[in-house]
């Protein structure tokens, strides 16, 4: 089977990142792999490892395109071009071919009209909870996002969701013909974790080792955007640590990037923090620092699914997030994880709280967690279902 994807994870061309193996993975269950990544030229400054000037060959049957666009705003018109040019060189036909896209708003509108051009099944995924009102208030461009994806998301002929939680809210969100086909062409694929990699890995940074000075280490592991709501993690971390003994000595670790740095740096510093919240810059040794922390905080408006909760249980570390993503599908309140509303401060600063004061809690949420994961689909598990969730479209 052939297989055309759309992406906009430039990280796809990076040699070595993460974005990049995944991809070759799945080159595996396919014929042909070509994928199109939407990419300006002023990208590649930054990096200098990025490869965005050329095609790329990752493996011998996986081929990457960077759109090397001059502006965003060409991004969709160059993705359609460089598609029609794959379509037509490698003889897609709609036996044996499929067009995937990773979000039902721009890629998916390229996708769409490739589909109508070329009469090929095409498959939209979800991975964020596009109808969640936080999302929608985001930005304009969300509010568009959300008309596009009410538009596409009825006229493919698959639909790949990360969680149950965004599949019932396609179920009431989108009107289309679902309601005669019982959502048959919704099929709930999680986002892969290699759950024995990381519990089988080396511990290689002890952050208590690094930051000995500090009595419990909670650890963030996200990008540093506005959704995420890591501002609310720091004054639910600054109310708790009020509330704690004062001989205790918390650290709030916060690893990753984003354009929210600058803000949440001065945030910390103007709530009298900055000693017991520290930054780091993503790295790939997040296994370490799951195994060593005592607690791991997701604080999202919005998630499809959040695969750094995943991560977390697979290293043992307790979890406290929000109502997102995979929150009452795989972390359960009070069984293997906390659960607090979106937004509610004072619920994380009472969970941080009872979690630090209760060492016994954590280590039963550690003990169901290791026990629910030990039925974890392998990669190759993964990568068949994967498959099939294309060879179904046709």
């Amino acid at each position: 089977m052939k297989a055309l994807m759309i992406s906009t994870d430039q990280k796809i061309l990076e040699s070595g990142s993460e974005a990049q193996k995944r991809m070759r993975d799945y080159g595996m269950i396919f014929e042909e792999l070509y994928i199109i990544v939407f990419s300006t030229r002023k990208s590649q400054i930054p990096n200098p490892k990025s490869q965005i000037n050329s095609k790329i060959q990752i493996a011998n049957n996986v081929f990457v395109y960077p759109t090397n666009s001059r502006f965003e705003l060409f991004y969709l018109w160059q993705a359609y071009q460089i598609g029609q040019k794959i379509i037509h060189n490698s003889k897609f036909q709609i036996h044996n071919s499929a067009i995937t896209c990773q979000d039902p708003f721009e890629t998916g509108f390229v996708g769409w009209l490739m589909k109508k051009r070329f009469d090929l099944p095409l498959q939209l995924q979800v991975h964020t909870d596009v109808f969640s009102p936080y999302f929608k208030n985001e930005s304009l461009l969300n509010r568009l996002r959300v008309l596009l994806a009410k538009f596409l998301l009825p006229r493919a002929d698959g639909i790949r969701v990360v969680s149950q939680r965004i599949k019932d809210s396609l179920e009431s969100n989108v009107k289309g013909p679902w309601p005669d086909r019982q959502m048959s062409n919704v099929l709930i694929l999680p986002i892969f974790v290699d759950v024995k990699k990381i519990q089988s890995a080396k511990v290689k940074i002890d952050l208590h080792q690094k930051y000995p000075e500090y009595d419990f280490i909670i650890l963030m592991a996200s990008r540093l955007t506005k959704e995420k709501n890591i501002s609310m993690a720091i004054k639910a971390f600054g109310s708790a640590k009020r509330q704690a003994p004062s001989a205790e000595n918390p650290l709030l670790l916060i690893v990753g990037d984003g354009p929210k740095k600058q803000n949440l740096m001065l945030q910390a510093s103007s709530f009298k923090l900055q000693e017991n919240v520290k930054f780091e810059p993503w790295t790939n040794d997040l296994g370490s620092y799951y195994k060593t922390a005592d607690l791991c905080l997701l604080t999202s408006n919005y998630e499809g699914y959040g695969r750094t909760v995943v991560e977390a249980m697979a290293a043992g570390l307790p979890v406290v997030m929000t109502e997102v993503g995979l929150a009452g599908e795989l972390l359960i309140d009070d069984l293997d994880g906390k659960v607090v509303p979106v937004g509610d401060e004072k619920a994380l600063a009472a969970a941080i709280l009872e979690l630090k004061e209760n060492p016994a809690k954590r280590e039963e949420y550690k003990l169901n967690s290791l026990k629910l994961l030990e039925k974890w689909p392998s990669k190759q598990e993964y990568l068949d279902k994967y498959r099939n969730l294309l060879m179904v479209l046709k």
